[in-house]
């Protein structure tokens, strides 16, 4: 007999649960330091001054991949606190790896669906900033539903961003970046910081894939908006 009960918190999600090979370290790093560097999902408030145990600027990424320019950036911005969000073991335990070959003591990690945890862990304007550097750009037209930047996405995200906080969204499939153009662009609490596509700031270092397809001619595109004050 099919269920037809409402589900209300189910939703389209934009990852798929590929455990991929979990190496003997990787493993043990998400054994011996998930616990100090993980927080468990719950359905309930997150204080992340607790979290971190300071007050600090507050950074959210989303979708790590393997974490390596997430060191990078919370090593060159010791200030700034960050809150990492990862599903697939791999990538938890390479960051995982890199905090402790690094000291690198701003970083937190929850390994759960981006969604969930937007509407159960995070409160209002508390994040100074959010980074997604390419997301799953689930490029077959008839996958385009599962991706992760649509309007009912950004509005809740918006949510927890503080006035004059920021969104940086780095992509390198054309036809995704023409979408998240479109739907930042749409949403009113939001203002672009470029004409449309702002120059890669910075803080955000090349990936040797990314390297590897800009020396072949391929595109890399990202968006900046800040929140309005």
């Amino acid at each position: 007999m099919t269920d037809t009960t409402e589900q209300p918190n189910r939703h389209i999600r934009s990852f798929v649960r590929r455990q991929g090979r979990v190496s003997p370290a990787q493993s043990r790093a998400v054994e011996t330091l998930l616990p100090r560097f993980g927080i468990p999902y719950a359905a309930q408030s997150l204080d992340l001054e607790q979290a971190f145990g300071r007050s600090a600027p507050k950074m959210l990424e989303i979708g790590f991949g393997m974490g390596d320019s997430t060191a990078v950036i919370a090593l060159a911005h010791p200030g700034n606190d960050y809150l990492c969000l990862e599903v697939h073991t791999p990538g938890v335990g390479n960051l995982l790896k890199l905090i402790d070959a690094q000291s690198i003591s701003n970083i937190r990690i929850i390994q759960h669906d981006a969604v969930e945890v937007l509407r159960d862990m995070l409160g209002d304007d508390t994040l100074n900033g959010v980074h997604i550097f390419f997301p799953d750009p689930w490029h077959k037209a008839r996958h385009n539903k599962r991706r992760l930047i649509q309007a009912p996405f950004i509005t809740r995200l918006v949510q927890k961003i503080k006035p004059g906080g920021y969104i940086h969204v780095a992509t390198d499939w054309q036809d995704y970046a023409e979408q998240v153009l479109r739907v930042l662009s749409e949403e009113p609490l939001l203002q672009n910081t470029a004409a449309d596509y702002a120059p890669r700031p910075a803080y955000r270092p090349l990936t040797k894939f990314e390297k590897r397809g800009l020396n072949l001619g391929h595109g890399v595109w990202d968006l900046v908006f800040k929140k309005l004050v």
